[in-house]
């Protein structure tokens, strides 16, 4: 009978077999565990698997860094097509993870109730797969990792423990609760569904403080974030993060076609061949074919208004006219427009844009006090639903600040607000040039124009409708009215 360690020296100079190269392979690299795993699905030919696996594999080995700061990731954004397998490739990432480290614990939230178990059953199940010791092209996650295994007791779908550890996984969804649980590795996967989604700001909102509030509460020191997405509108998840945090974001995106257009080919011929992917192309409606496929946001693809030009800077002393609209807020949850600025020819050039909720009592002395910065000479107010008192306080404060150089004109709008929107668009977007830093001056006023849809319901128009007022002032389409002289005015130089 050999001796302990006859037996442990015959181990040490066995030669290693092909089977024993492809474990220890598949410990080291994911894309290797992948591979073997489910070779059908992963096969050397998809080349954008490579890129999501070591992608994967550098955020959770700390090597994926931010060019600017030099420190690891937190946030990994993931925008793939549909069919190039996200969930699937995440739920063997968490296998994987698990057989590096016995002690990760996993969060993933999932779009609602009836999804979220989906997922955790797949990776569940790959957990309690059995080897199958009569095929040597069989694979397992304990083929690679024995130690792996389930805790008897505790492995029901949605929350389950790894034998050594303890609560090693929970499912959840955006209505759910990850009470008694805090994880290192938190997977969210496609939390907008749909085009009607994307565009709901109640849906959005509750994402953004079910992840800062909740999950964040839930995340240990260090912890990584995958977030799984279709990008249907620029202010999901992925676009709150990367506005809050760019510094700890990376975005890995893949699109179908590597170029949007009937010369783009696809990006991974051998699972979506380009024919079939154009004929969807040219199937289906574009703002779904954008999102899903090519990751462009519905609020974008969908807008209706584009990139504004932009000037850095203008003499003033050029402009032939300066010019305010201002359109007053109707009711209690609509905003005051007001813009300003000057024209060379039948261009204007937007020199200020005020935005706001607040109450009349600061927005009429707010009002004057711009349109004297901005050396406005004629503003133009509607009148609807209060304008005209509004215009008359705006004088009255007008000659407060000594300013007796700007007019100030009233009229009632009668046509109707969203027409005039649509038929005035492509005017709107020829002659106003925006300041190059209109964005950043007036964030909320942009993110409004930026979201406003040509289809469907919007929540508010109010700085569309003063773009569309302002154009017509300059073309001479609306014009204020002015009135005999009874006691009151409703035309004043000042």
């Amino acid at each position: 009978m050999q001796t302990f360690a006859q037996q442990f020296a015959a181990q040490m100079n066995k030669a290693e077999t092909q089977r024993d190269r492809n474990l220890r392979m598949g410990r080291e690299n994911l894309r290797t565990f992948c591979n073997l795993r489910k070779p059908d699905f992963y096969k050397p030919k998809r080349e954008y698997q490579d890129v999501l696996c070591n992608t994967l594999q550098a955020a959770y080995e700390k090597r994926l860094l931010n060019e600017k700061t030099g420190k690891p990731v937190k946030y990994l954004i993931i925008n793939l097509p549909p069919g190039y397998g996200k969930s699937y490739t995440l739920a063997n990432f968490a296998n994987w993870a698990y057989g590096r480290n016995i002690k990760n614990k996993i969060i993933t939230v999932s779009y609602n109730g009836t999804i979220a178990p989906e997922f955790a059953r797949t990776t569940r199940d790959m957990v309690a797969e059995e080897p199958d010791p009569e095929n040597e092209d069989s694979y397992t996650t304990k083929d690679f990792f024995p130690h792996v295994q389930l805790k008897y007791g505790d492995s029901s779908v949605m929350k389950w423990s790894l034998e050594g550890s303890y609560a090693s996984y929970l499912a959840t969804s955006f209505d759910g609760t990850v009470t008694g649980m805090r994880g290192n590795i938190i997977i969210i996967d496609d939390p907008i569904k749909n085009d009607k989604e994307a565009v709901n700001e109640a849906v959005k909102e509750g994402h953004w403080n079910y992840l800062k509030n909740t999950l964040s509460s839930r995340a240990l020191p260090g912890a990584l974030w995958v977030i799984v997405l279709t990008r249907w509108a620029t202010d999901d998840l992925a676009g709150k993060l990367l506005e809050k945090y760019p510094d700890k974001c990376h975005v890995l995106e893949i699109t179908a076609l590597d170029v949007d257009g009937p010369e783009g080919v696809s990006t991974c011929e051998d699972l979506f061949p380009t024919e079939d992917l154009q004929d969807k192309r040219q199937t289906l409606d574009p703002h779904i074919w954008g999102a899903n496929y090519m990751q462009k946001p519905v609020d974008l693809e969908g807008g209706l208004y584009g990139r504004f030009e932009t000037y850095d800077a203008v003499d003033p002393d050029k402009f032939e006219r300066v010019l305010n609209y201002t359109d007053t807020a109707d009711e209690g949850d609509d905003y005051l427009g007001s813009i300003s600025g000057g024209t060379i020819g039948r261009y204007l050039y937007v020199t200020d844009m005020y935005y706001t909720q607040d109450a009349m009592e600061k927005t009429e002395p707010e009002l004057a006090r711009r349109l004297q910065l901005n050396g406005v000479r004629e503003c133009l107010i509607e009148s609807n639903n209060g304008g005209r008192g509004f215009a008359r306080n705006v004088i009255r404060h007008l000659r407060a600040l000594k300013c007796f150089k700007c007019t100030v004109t009233w009229f009632h709008q009668s046509k109707n607000k969203r027409t005039r929107i649509i038929t005035n668009a492509s005017n709107v977007m020829e002659q106003v040039i925006m300041p190059s830093d209109w964005e950043t001056r007036w964030p909320e006023a942009a993110e409004h124009i930026r979201k406003y849809q040509k289809k469907g319901k919007n929540d508010h128009d109010d700085i569309e409708d003063t773009l569309t007022g302002i154009v017509e002032f300059v073309n001479g389409d609306v014009k204020g009215k002015k009135k005999a002289r009874t006691g009151k005015k409703s035309r004043l130089g000042l």
